[in-house]
Parts: C-alpha cells; sequence; structure tokens
C-alpha cells in the first residue's frame, strides 16, 4: 500500500511537470552514448575567461571517466540549449532560466547544483550603474522613464540579467523597458558590467558572482560602479546533462561532480573550484524540481504582463490569466511535494 502511494504520488507529480515541457520530439534523441562527452558553457563572460576557469575540471573529469570531453563555449544561451536539443552538447553548466529551457525543448535534465567556497548557496540580481552618477541612486531614479538612459540587460535566457529584473524590476512598475529607456541592449553579464563601467550605459543588470569575480581580478573595474537594486536570493546554477545518456554514464557523470573535492585529490580539486567564478563550493546533489521557483516567477512575470496589457478585452485577459493560474496551482502542488 505504501509503495503504491508513493508511485502514485511520483506519477502525480511526473504528470504535472510534462505540462511545463514541451514533447520529447522537439528534441533530438542520442542514438547511443557519446565517445567524446560535450560540456557546454553558457556565457556570462568571454569564452577565454571561462575556459581559463573551467578547462583544469574538465581535463580531472576526462581522465575519471576514461572518455575524452570537450568544452563548447556558444556567443549566447541559446547556443547552449541548442546544442544540447540537437545533440551537440551532452553536458551544461546553465543558469536557472537557461536550463528551464534545456528541460524543456533539449531533454535536459537537472542533476547537481553549484555552491559557493564558504558553502553558501544562491547568488543575487543587481542593477548598476557608475559610482559617480549622482542621478541614479534608486530604482525610481532610473524608472523615470524619459528615454534619457541607455540600459544594458542580460541575455534573453539569463536568470539573473534578464528573468529576475525584467519581473522584479519592470514587471511589478508596470514598465516596458522599451517604451522607457533610450535603448536597452542585450549582452552577457561581463559585457554588461564592462559597459558600465566605462560609461557606454547608464544602467545594466548584472550579478554578484560577476561583481564579486571582477573584482577578484580587475578591482579597478568594480570601483568605478555601484548597485542601486539587489533581487532575493535565485538558487545556485544547475548543472544539466541530456536525459537519454545512459543510466550507466549519467552515473558516471554525477559521481564525478558529486565526488569533485570530496575523494581523491581534495585539495587540488578544491583549489580548481575556488578559481572558477567568484569561489566555488563543492556540487550538491539536484534534480528538475530546482527549477519550480523559476517557473513561477516565470508565470507571475507573464500574468503581470498580461493584466496590464491595454490591447486586450477584459475577457481575453481573464482566459489568459486562469490559465496561468491553473499552471501556478500545478506548481504549487509540485513544490509541495519537495
Amino acid at each position: 500500500m505504501i509503495r503504491n502511494t508513493i508511485a502514485s504520488v511520483a506519477f502525480a507529480a511526473s504528470m504535472l511537470a510534462s505540462g511545463f515541457a514541451q514533447a520529447d520530439i522537439d528534441f533530438k534523441p542520442l542514438e547511443k552514448d557519446p565517445d567524446t562527452i560535450v560540456f557546454g558553457f553558457i556565457s556570462t563572460e568571454s569564452s577565454s575567461n571561462l575556459k581559463a576557469q573551467w578547462q583544469p575540471m574538465i581535463d580531472d573529469m576526462e581522465e575519471v571517466l576514461g572518455k575524452k570531453v570537450e568544452a563548447f563555449f556558444a556567443p549566447d544561451y541559446a547556443g547552449i540549449i541548442e546544442g544540447m536539443r540537437f545533440g551537440k552538447v551532452h553536458v551544461g553548466w546553465f543558469g536557472n532560466k537557461s536550463a528551464m529551457e534545456a528541460v524543456d525543448r533539449a531533454g535536459g535534465e537537472v542533476f547537481v547544483q553549484t555552491s559557493k567556497s564558504d558553502g553558501s548557496n544562491g547568488y543575487y540580481s543587481h542593477i548598476i550603474t557608475q559610482a559617480d552618477n549622482d542621478k541614479i541612486n534608486t530604482l525610481a531614479d532610473m524608472l523615470k522613464c524619459d528615454h534619457t538612459l541607455n540600459f544594458g540587460i542580460g541575455d534573453p535566457n539569463s536568470t539573473s540579467g534578464f528573468l529576475v529584473p525584467s519581473y522584479y524590476v519592470f514587471a511589478q512598475n508596470g514598465v516596458d523597458p522599451k517604451d522607457c529607456f533610450k535603448t536597452v541592449r542585450n549582452a552577457n553579464h561581463e559585457t554588461n558590467l564592462m559597459a558600465t563601467a566605462n560609461s557606454q550605459v547608464d544602467v545594466a543588470a548584472n550579478n554578484s558572482e560577476q561583481l564579486a569575480r571582477t573584482k577578484m581580478v580587475k578591482p579597478e573595474i568594480t570601483d568605478k560602479v555601484k548597485v542601486i537594486w539587489t533581487s532575493p536570493l535565485i538558487p545556485s546554477d544547475p548543472m544539466v546533462y541530456r536525459k537519454d545518456l545512459s543510466r550507466e554514464l549519467k552515473s558516471q557523470i554525477k559521481a564525478f561532480f558529486l565526488g569533485y573535492g570530496r575523494l581523491g585529490n581534495v585539495e587540488e580539486a578544491n583549489k580548481v573550484l575556488g578559481g572558477i567564478q567568484d569561489g566555488m563550493g563543492k556540487f550538491m546533489e539536484s534534480s528538475n524540481a530546482q527549477l519550480y521557483p523559476i517557473r513561477q516567477l516565470a508565470l507571475f512575470k507573464d500574468k503581470l504582463k498580461i493584466q496590464n496589457t491595454a490591447e486586450l478585452s477584459d475577457d481575453e485577459k481573464a482566459e489568459r490569466v486562469s490559465a496561468i493560474d491553473k499552471k501556478l496551482a500545478e506548481l504549487d502542488i509540485l513544490v509541495s511535494y519537495e
């Protein structure tokens, strides 16, 4: 009886979760496990910087798995998502928003998440401007919407650079960036930080990890900017692999990540992790359930946008909002299972 109850709950959760994903035919199935594992990285900064940080761990992964492991850097987040969708990327470091896209459209599955070297989890989205800009100190100063400011927003698949500020900064204040600023430019975190420091944009979205990382290597850049808004805590980044890899290979990959910094040459592995981003800690167990709060956030943003759209009739708004509320109710059930 207990076993049947647990199975029923698991089945119900899987059925509800499937409502947020597109059909499996959207991604190309793998015919077999790859001879070479391709490890994809979202473009938070330049590929040369990312390679320098991650290559030592890739080398260790290759040695432990006994398979060749190649790094793949795309110019934007979509490139990694599409790479996984078509079987060209098998494992990837994602943000929560891009991981959600990988799970829904590219046959991905979250298996671990990152942590900080101090043992903490999570990070923050920020809005930044020049340190010496005495005219912009708050969101209210930024959201005067007189089309005089140039704004740098993140990649559309970025959690901290796009989704989080889109909801908390713009949707909650009933503001469309395109109707507020002189220009709106999409770029990765590093580019937006540099553009702000060099006064190429007036304000920009960024995050605590990029600011801390840059402060470690180029403090003269972070000295030129100040934070005028900080988000609620965002879950640490998920690692995603193709769910149709064999169970054996997935187990080996997951074991490598969970063992890294815990087994073998612990001191050297922790040194490698400490050199990634602003100081990464050990990987922690995770699953697609990590994405539930991000799904809720995306739905809340869509709901606010619908409610603030003048072009829709009251009946059209009610119908669309009702559909979103149904999905939010389903997510509440999923969250309650955790």
